[in-house]
């Protein structure tokens, strides 16, 4: 797509919500995953999320392929950069994810992950020259953290103490995620969003794979409805990560890290829909209301 239509406030948030609904939809069919492929130790969630990844880099490739008409080859220049972004991105992210995930409440993994954007706005502060940390940013990533705590309050939720292999790894995570933002914009200055996303896709899910398969880890249970999800699965990642990629090619990164507040928005709304869950309330509305704030506010111009 043409700059100017990429830098177009309206087009801008519509991709960037469509990104957040996207990821958002993933927690319940994670969730929902686990029980239909009979998943219960770290390995099998391991290699779980690298069947994942590793098929939405080969749908990304696909795609990319007939929408650019052409094979997507790495320029040689690039390579070590993009199989480095694969590493960061979808290996390192997701490894500390899926574990982290597994030893902290559902309430406390979303705070410390919907802080990755503070990281991407303070590390693009150091990089690019143009992204100044300002009164306005603090304001906007303040309201997000908020309504992301306000969603996520309820009693008995937040658990109690600090474990490496709990807090420690959705740490590790947060940062991961937010310098790859960083890094990703770097990268797309070289190469095309598909192309990118294909290579750091199928190198981070095959390193995730190989992970899997030597912590032990199987996966079973096979069905059309199961692999219909799967193949959902990483229909979001090659959606999602291919968009996102072309977002932070035209734009700051700080007006598109804002918008992931609004992933565990989306997360606990489709939990509520395809789980059962009650999410009709007046803290949910206000949650809402407070992450759009701040995603206006940063992206409002002078």
């Amino acid at each position: 797509m043409k700059k100017e239509k990429m830098t177009n406030p309206i087009i801008v948030g519509s991709l960037a919500i469509v990104c957040c609904l996207l990821w958002g939809s993933a927690f319940p069919c994670i969730k929902i995953g686990y029980e239909w492929f009979q998943i219960k130790d770290t390995g099998s969630q391991i290699l779980f999320a690298g069947y994942r990844f590793f098929l939405a880099g080969s749908l990304t490739f696909l795609l990319g392929g007939v929408l650019e008409r052409r094979v997507l080859i790495l320029k040689r220049s690039s390579i070590p950069a993009v199989l480095g972004q694969g590493v960061l991105q979808t290996t390192l992210q997701y490894f500390c994810f899926y574990i982290g995930m597994s030893n902290v409440t559902g309430a406390k993994g979303a705070i410390i992950n919907a802080s990755s954007a503070f990281i991407s706005i303070l590390a693009a502060q150091v990089v690019f020259k143009n992204e100044k940390m300002t009164g306005k940013k603090w304001l906007g990533c303040l309201l997000g953290i908020l309504g992301v705590v306000l969603i996520n309050l309820a009693s008995g939720t937040w658990g109690e103490g600090f474990l490496l292999q709990g807090e420690g790894m959705m740490i590790v995570c947060t940062v991961a995620y937010g310098i790859s933002s960083v890094t990703l914009k770097l990268l797309s200055k070289k190469e095309s969003a598909f192309t990118i996303t294909a290579y750091q896709l199928l190198f981070g899910g095959a390193l995730l794979l190989l992970i899997g398969k030597l912590l032990g880890g199987h996966v079973e249970g096979f069905t059309l409805g199961s692999t219909l999800l799967l193949v959902y699965m990483a229909f979001i990642s090659t959606v999602a990560f291919s968009l996102w990629a072309t977002l932070l090619k035209y734009n700051p990164v700080s007006k598109i890290a804002v918008y992931t507040f609004s992933i565990p928005i989306f997360g606990v709304i489709l939990s509520g829909i395809f789980l059962g869950e009650s999410v009709l309330s007046l803290r949910n509305f206000i949650a809402l209301l407070l992450v759009s704030g701040g995603i206006i506010l940063i992206n409002k111009s002078k």
